[in-house]
Parts: C-alpha cells; structure tokens; sequence
C-alpha cells in the first residue's frame, strides 16, 4: 500500500481557478511571443523562431513563479548557458548520440556552478545538440536568438501577467519591505532568524532549488501560528466573537460610516441587506484609501482630501457599497480558533464576520481574538 501511494500523486489538490490561471498565462505568454516576437516557422537567417524548450520555461513561469527555478535569473541565465554549452559541443563533436548527452551533461554542470538552474536549459543545450543544421547556420547567435530573447520576453510577461492575476512574480526576497511599506517584516514572517540562517536550512535539506528563503519564512511563521492555535484548546468563532453588532447598509453614506468608526473606535463595519445577510465588510483602511486616492488625484494633502470626501459625502452621498470588501476570510459558529488565527494574520485583515446560511451572526476582531489568546494564557497551567 506505501509503495501504491508513494507512485500516486505527490502536489497537493490543486484549486480549478489556480489550474485555468496557469494555463491561460501559458497560453498568453507563448502566443503573444510567437505573434509578435518569434515566429513558429524556423528561421535560420534571423533565428527568430519558437523552439519547444520555451514550452518547459512557460510551465515554471505561469505555473510555479515562486520556485527559485522560474526567477528570470535561473531562466534567462540558464537557458543562454545551455544553448552556449550546446553550440560548443555540437560544433566540436561529430557523433550524435555522444553530442547530445554530453551537452545536456554539461549544462547541468555549468547551470549549477552559475547557479542558474532551470530544468528547460537541458532541452535547450539538447536542441542545439539536436540541430546541426541550425548551429551550422547561427552558430552562437542560437545562443542570443531566439534563446535569451524568446526567454527574456516570456519573463517579462510572466512578471505583468502574474501583477495582473494576484501573484508576486519575481520572487519575493526576504529583505523586501512588508505590507505597510515600512522595513519591518510581515508580522508572521518574524522570526528571528537570518537570511543566512534559513538559507543554511534550505541547503541543509537539499531544498535550496525547490524554495525560497523569503518563502520558507513564510512558511515557518504560518506553521508556527498553527502550532500555537492548537494550545488554545478547542475553542471556536463562536466562543469568542462579538455578538451586539453595529452594521450598515450598502447605502449607508460615507458621512454616517465616519460616524461611527469615530464613535465606537471599530477598524471594521459589517454591511448586511434585508434579514441580517452579510453582503460585505468596510474597514477603516477603506476609508483612509479612498481618501489618499483623492489627495494623490487632487494634489492635495491627506487631510484637506478627507474633509472634500466627507463634505462631498453631504451633497452627493457616496455610500458605503462603493468602498466596502466583498471577499476576504468568512467563518462559521464552528470555525475552530486553529483556522482563525491564520486569517487574522493577513495584511489588512482586521476582523473575520461570522456567517450562518449567509446571515451574520457576529465578528472576531483582532482585540477579540487577542482576549481570548490573554485569557488562556493566563488560565494555563
């Protein structure tokens, strides 16, 4: 049975919307390279043509952008080595067979030592090894066109289309600003570990080519938050969320959201339509974005641009559906605190509501949250 399951698969279950955004970035990427860059029909003139390895690279590229072998290093390094290192060996050696394994052999070697690791760059070094006729007509120039050129641009495109899907492409690195665009790290990335340290982890365990460090700090922090909920014993949303709500409607003005954020110092609003059903939530992040917009729009300063927002609110209302978040985590009476807690550690992520058949029922803040992780502390042994 263990040898059954160690041949099935070995990636987790990936999600349908994660699978199509993949696919249509490939789709994309190699279409818009080949209309308008490269063409599908061989050129040995220019050399400014589509080859199969670019297929390989898109798969990294659209589909895994955070491991360390898609970064535009690791792709437009390796792969231009490994046609280099295929030109050399197809215009040295005469055999085919012995060509064509000792240039994916040394590819390997020399994309390694650079660390420049991407696994395309072996069908890269074995197509020109493959090609002799190309090689004998662009020699090193295969090297430059289409190989660097066609990977550069896919690259390019990985980078715009990955900004434009939700995802962070090149890789995130560990000394990049967090969230609020201060030095400080994401709350959940504090370690207190160094870039040189966690990078000895990933060398210790051979897994430096399959991670990031800025993604296993990432990963440590999100395991170290699960760990701690389960020492909150089994307490869940129910347990310790607020119950005597204030809400508003989706036409609920600027004006009177103001209003009360100042009056009950909440970071979160709850927006509910007829019989209490939850349509969204405004933070006072929200508000203070909107605000900003109008000043950077304006040239005017943060303040002066709130007051125009709000004075603006009285003679036009800008109401509240305009501003509030539709998505975002939602929790169930049962939602254990073991799910909560990496909810609550996302950027802007102020407070969880609680939903029953789509009606809210109440809202975890962070301050309600924080009580009940004080409280059990205090209560443990």
């Amino acid at each position: 049975m263990h040898i059954l399951r160690s041949l099935g698969p070995a990636v987790a279950g990936p999600a349908s919307g994660e699978a199509l955004r993949a696919g249509v970035g490939a789709f994309a990427g190699l279409a818009l390279v080949g209309l308008f860059l490269l063409s599908p029909v061989v050129d040995l003139e220019l050399g400014l043509y589509l080859v199969a390895p670019f297929g390989a690279s898109s798969v990294l590229l659209f589909a895994v952008p955070n491991s360390p072998l898609a970064q535009p290093w690791s792709a437009i390094v390796g792969n231009t080595l490994a046609a280099l290192v295929g030109v050399t060996v197809a215009l040295l050696l005469p055999e085919s067979a012995l060509r064509i394994a000792l240039a994916v052999g040394l590819a390997v070697t020399v994309t390694i030592l650079c660390r420049a690791v991407h696994p395309p760059a072996g069908a890269v070094a074995m197509t020109a090894a493959m090609s002799p006729e190309a090689v004998e007509r662009l020699g090193f120039w295969f090297a430059l066109a289409p190989i660097a050129l066609g990977t550069a641009a896919l690259v390019a495109l990985a980078a715009v289309y990955a900004r434009l899907t939700g995802r962070h492409y090149p890789l995130r690195q560990f000394d990049d600003p967090g969230h609020h665009g201060t030095e400080d790290a994401d709350p959940v990335e504090r370690l207190g570990l160094s870039e040189e340290e966690l990078a000895a982890i990933l060398e210790r365990y051979r897994q430096s080519l399959n991670l990031g460090v800025e993604d296993l700090a990432r990963l440590i922090g999100a395991a170290e938050l699960q760990a701690a909920s389960h020492r909150t014993g089994p307490l869940a949303a129910a347990d310790i969320m607020s119950r005597d709500l204030v809400t508003v409607t989706p036409e609920t003005p600027l004006t009177e959201v103001a209003r009360l954020f100042a009056r009950h110092r909440f970071t979160a609003l709850p927006v509910v339509g007829p019989g209490a059903r939850f349509l969204g939530v405004i933070f006072q992040i929200h508000l203070i974005t909107r605000a900003r917009e109008d000043a950077l729009r304006l040239d005017r300063g943060f303040g002066p641009a709130l007051k125009r927002l709000l004075d603006r609110d009285r003679d036009r209302p800008v109401a509240a559906a305009e501003i509030m978040s539709v998505a975002g985590p939602r929790a169930t009476a049962e939602t254990p605190i073991a799910a909560l807690m990496p909810m609550m550690a996302g950027a802007g992520i102020d407070a969880v509501p609680v939903l029953d058949r789509g009606r809210i029922i109440g809202i975890v803040t962070r301050t309600d949250f924080m009580a009940a992780l004080a409280r059990h502390t205090v209560r443990a042994p």
